[in-house]
């Protein structure tokens, strides 16, 4: 071995906090998305709770600021509120808290369709019954109801 370095197997161990601290210094997780990664990398359940308690009360990780920021992200992106609804749920996030966030955002999401159409196939009225089944697809795929869709559509098309 030369000198000065060290084999990967000499060094310690990182505690669940540590590890959990270092996963939310790069970006904001929920919990249990945070519980996922450190049973995945072998921290024992009990330590795991632990670490994510004191995460908490520490006030450096907290499900609800997740969800306001998810929210908030995912809709300046384009998404629509069923997508954003699914992504939080994957995340452990419960519906009320979902709901919450999705009024406090205060999206106006029929117009966030009509800019996400507009984005992507311009200014351009389509006849052709394909391509408004093309662009409905492609809102109902950003997350978009079916209700918006159907209103948003006529509009430009």
């Amino acid at each position: 071995m030369k000198r000065g370095r060290r084999d990967p197997g000499d060094k310690p161990r990182r505690s669940a906090y540590d590890k959990a601290l270092a996963l939310l210094a790069r970006r904001e997780q929920s919990r249990r998305e945070l519980r996922d990664r450190l049973q995945h990398d072998g921290y024992a359940r009990a330590e795991i709770t632990d670490a994510l308690d004191r995460l908490a009360a520490d006030g450096y990780q907290d499900d609800e600021r997740f969800a306001g920021m998810m929210v908030r992200s995912r809709a300046a992106h384009g998404y629509g509120p069923r997508r954003i609804r699914a992504e939080l749920r994957t995340h452990g996030i419960d519906d009320a808290r979902i709901e919450r966030h999705l009024e406090q955002a205060g999206v106006d999401w029929q117009v966030e369709a009509r800019a996400q159409l507009r984005r992507r196939y311009g200014e351009h009225p389509s006849d052709e019954y394909a391509e408004r089944a093309r662009r409905a697809q492609f809102l109902l795929r950003r997350g978009f109801d079916a209700a918006t869709v159907q209103d948003v559509l006529p509009d430009l098309t």
